[in-house]
């Protein structure tokens, strides 16, 4: 059995809870985040012999930092390293909504959008054709009701295929105006070589050409703790096995 992390991201009001609730049943858990006096929710759920531990995330319009919610939100999909982000729409709001997938969209590819309360929309007499977005997002679009459990199977369905390679995220992308895409290309490298595959170097260069010096801030300590962790236990590994 494999064990994968979810991160449910989401507007508040989307129904992100009830698409937990659903997912998760009665195997779920409540904390707060560490160091924080907001409430974390994880729960796991099992599908087709692998475990997948899902995070709610705290309900939020932007990943901006500029709230606690939203600086919770965007660290896990940073460092906490999910295998996969779902981003819940609400089918009546989507235009409003699309807002924060673009942003989740520029952070990760590993992303499936879920369209929500799709049956309010049908009540209003919107319909929406998830097979255009899907082709202009460049991920996964599935449509669901969570509080009926309609397209649930298939979005566990396609979790699973995410995850295992089958279907290929190739997220889209705002292209801006042509001065910052310039300076994005010369700031592009430079990131990269500091971290690497973890952290999209494209969104990194948005963010400090946005002024978000805490950010470079926190790489940098999770950075010297992960240092210090990968000394401390070579040299305990040296001291077991009596190398000095």
């Amino acid at each position: 059995m494999s064990n994968f992390r979810i991160a449910l991201c989401g507007n508040p009001n989307t129904g992100k809870s009830t698409l937990f609730n659903a997912l998760t049943g009665l195997k779920q858990h409540t904390g707060n985040w560490a160091g924080k006096t907001v409430e974390m929710k994880k729960g796991v759920y099992t599908y087709k012999n692998d475990q997948y531990e899902v995070v709610d995330l705290p309900g939020t319009y932007s990943l901006y930092s500029n709230s606690l919610d939203e600086e919770i939100a965007r660290d896990f999909i940073v460092f906490g390293n999910p295998d996969i982000t779902i981003v819940i729409l609400d089918a009546t709001a989507l235009e409003r909504n699309l807002n924060l997938a673009l942003q989740v969209l520029e952070m990760t590819n590993r992303v499936i959008i879920c369209i929500n309360l799709i049956d309010e929309a049908e009540k209003l007499g919107i319909n929406i054709n998830e097979k255009l977005l899907m082709r202009r997002l460049g991920v996964p679009v599935i449509k669901i009701s969570a509080r009926n459990k309609a397209g649930i199977p298939m979005l566990l369905d396609t979790v699973s295929r995410v995850i295992s390679g089958v279907i290929k995220c190739t997220p889209f992308q705002i292209e801006y105006d042509e001065e910052t895409e310039r300076k994005i290309k010369i700031l592009e490298p430079m990131i990269d070589r500091i971290v690497g595959n973890d952290i999209s170097a494209r969104w990194l260069s948005l963010r400090l050409l946005d002024g978000d010096r805490q950010l470079f801030e926190q790489i940098e300590e999770r950075k010297a703790r992960n240092r210090e962790v990968l000394i401390n236990g070579a040299t305990f590994h040296k001291t077991k096995t009596g190398i000095k």
